[in-house]
């Protein structure tokens, strides 16, 4: 019987699967704009590794777990897929990653932020590229309760992503010294916010933290500034998307600080990778994006080093060598999963010092990844050997 490694030399094909939010409140921060950003990666090591052309396929999950295994599982036993990327949605990621473990296949992972991901949920098999719950809301919380918002109320999508936010950002208020006085859960894709931001602002806490993503932040911030919540809490943002925030402007959002892991005008090589980007696709790229092409660059360096495609050896030249690029210098690739980097708290521009469209943050603060990030002693990966 032929191994699979050499199907695929003779196959002379490298194939890559993006599966991602083509449809749903996702799209514009991940989607065709992931596909691009793949694609870019893929002419930046010239189109092929290892004697094989590079192939970008995409499937489009809808935001639903079973609709994107069957997706990857097609890709693995027809399509003859060499990797899996991208995987926006926290509960989507879980499930592909549950069957690329099962099938041995390389996932990864920038869109979803769970830190279950690279926890009690991890796989040796899976590397998350981009940012994770823990680190999105460890250096946000912490700095909101050092200058003075000590008690909050927690707005939080009802599901995998929104549940893990809310209780990473809790462990970070309260060992910071802060205490959490409540929260309200909301379903995925909430038109009216109203009864939440009521409760919330009844509740007497001085921060309003919102454990949501994509148009339910963008909704629960706009509806926040229709009822004034600003007048008597602030609004922290636990996860937010350029994308989501050039939609909806800055009179409303204007002032919130967030945690991020790459915004384009930081640095010249994020201007450089972001203008060709914005080439293309006639927006700035997300972290979500860039990170989709800073991991699947790692991932081509790995097999053009290894001349293989085999999944072992891939991951151990991954763990073994630093990530430098436009995304993360000397980034590191644990083996519960977590890629390390360097983090930045940002704020959100007021509309009068945005000199142009895009022109939207302010880095604050540089978080270095090993404040940023969960310790790997602490997450319960099954997979550790030490």
């Amino acid at each position: 019987m032929c191994s699979t490694a050499a199907l695929h030399a003779e196959d002379g094909t490298l194939r890559v699967g993006i599966i991602t939010d083509m449809s749903g409140q996702y799209a514009d921060g991940n989607g065709k704009g992931s596909v691009i950003a793949a694609q870019m990666a893929a002419e930046e090591i010239g189109g092929s590794v290892d004697g094989r052309k590079i192939e970008i396929i995409s499937g489009d999950h809808q935001n639903k777990p079973d609709v994107a295994t069957g997706i990857v599982r097609d890709w693995i036993d027809n399509k003859k897929i060499d990797v899996v990327a991208e995987g926006v949605n926290s509960a989507v990621a879980l499930a592909v990653q549950n069957l690329t473990r099962e099938r041995k296949k390389i996932f990864l992972i920038s869109g979803a932020g769970s830190s279950d991901i690279t926890g009690k949920q991890c796989s040796p098999t899976s590397v998350q590229w981009t940012y994770d719950t823990y680190a999105a809301s460890n250096g946000t919380a912490k700095a909101i309760v050092k200058r003075g918002g000590d008690s909050w109320f927690f707005l939080t999508a009802d599901y995998a992503f929104g549940q893990a936010l809310e209780r990473d950002a809790s462990r970070a208020v309260t060992a910071s010294g802060g205490k959490v006085v409540g929260s309200v859960r909301h379903p995925f894709s909430t038109a009216d916010f109203s009864s939440f931001l009521l409760q919330a602002q009844s509740s007497g806490a001085k921060v309003l933290g919102l454990a949501n993503a994509g148009a339910d932040f963008s909704t629960a911030v706009n509806q926040a500034g229709e009822f004034n919540i600003q007048s008597s809490m602030q609004i922290v943002a636990l996860q937010v998307t350029l994308t989501d925030v050039h939609a909806m402007g800055l009179a409303n959002a204007h002032d919130l600080m967030f945690t991020d892991s790459f915004y384009w005008d930081r640095t010249p090589e994020t201007r450089a990778f972001s203008q060709e980007f914005y080439k293309r696709h006639g927006a700035m790229p997300t972290a979500y994006q860039a990170g989709v092409n800073s991991s699947l660059r790692h991932y081509f360096k790995a097999v053009a080093a290894t001349k293989s495609t085999d999944t072992e050896k891939v991951m151990a030249w991954m763990r073994a060598n630093p990530v430098n690029d436009f995304f993360a210098q000397n980034g590191k690739v644990r083996e519960d999963g977590r890629m390390v980097h360097d983090m930045y708290l940002m704020r959100i521009k007021k509309p009068t010092e945005s000199k142009q469209p895009w022109d939207l943050y302010e880095t604050v603060a540089t978080i270095a990844g090993d404040d940023a990030f969960r310790p790997m002693a602490e997450g319960g990966c099954p997979y550790l050997t030490h």
